[in-house]
């Protein structure tokens, strides 16, 4: 992937301080090219507001949504303890299997929280094609993935547990795996339960969609 990164003047800094910093070369945007393992979804802050039953309201949001922070135009601010940059990420190459590592845990200096977003996908034909460079589209003529594997984690951050889903290729059977307890499951309710990992296959043009979904 290419990874832009623009440097950010303080934000205490005066206005006429933050315009003129902005002209330096060390405040213009920097692009490097990087090979990645897997990509990291953000999820947007949940609410903290409760319905009439005073049971606090789980969000939803699309894939496609979390998947944007990678179409190349979509910037972000990151800050570090003496530094804030702003980054976008443009796909470049897209391999035979994706991995998503959805980000629910956030760490701080007292206890880690989970964001109990549910993300809600698809699990067959996921086009990735808009998220790659315009230049290199045309070299990639498969570009849609189907999902194979999807890892849940249930519970508190330091209490969860963790179940996993599996395509069954031979058969186009999803199976729900938990320690040693192995059942079937409609690929209905794999969309419903808080996913954390996803390993999505890309489809080949003589490939067939054995998922029944």
């Amino acid at each position: 992937m290419r990874i832009f990164t623009k440097k950010l003047p303080h934000p205490d800094r005066p206005a006429e301080e933050k315009a003129q910093l902005l002209q330096n070369s060390e405040y213009q945007e920097r692009m490097v090219e990087s090979t990645f393992l897997y990509l990291t979804l953000d999820l947007p802050t949940a609410p903290l507001y409760k319905d009439e039953k005073e049971q606090l309201i789980i969000p939803q949001v699309p894939l496609f949504s979390i998947l944007a922070k990678f179409n190349g135009s979509t910037e972000k601010e990151y800050k570090t303890y003496k530094e804030n940059f702003l980054k976008r990420f443009q796909l470049t190459r897209l391999p035979p299997y994706l991995i998503f590592c959805i980000k629910r845990f956030t760490k701080n200096n007292f206890f880690v929280e989970k964001n109990p977003t549910i993300v809600n996908f698809p699990i067959t034909n996921v086009d990735l094609r808009e998220y790659l460079s315009e230049e290199v589209q045309a070299a990639h003529a498969h570009t849609t993935y189907d999902l194979i594997a999807n890892i849940v984690h249930d519970g508190k951050p330091s209490e969860g547990s963790y179940r996993i889903h599996v395509l069954h290729h031979g058969t186009g059977k999803w199976y729900e795996l938990q320690d040693l307890q192995v059942t079937d499951i409609l690929p209905q309710m794999i969309t419903l339960s808080e996913a954390y990992i996803q390993i999505w296959k890309r489809r080949e043009e003589d490939e067939t969609n054995q998922q029944g979904a």
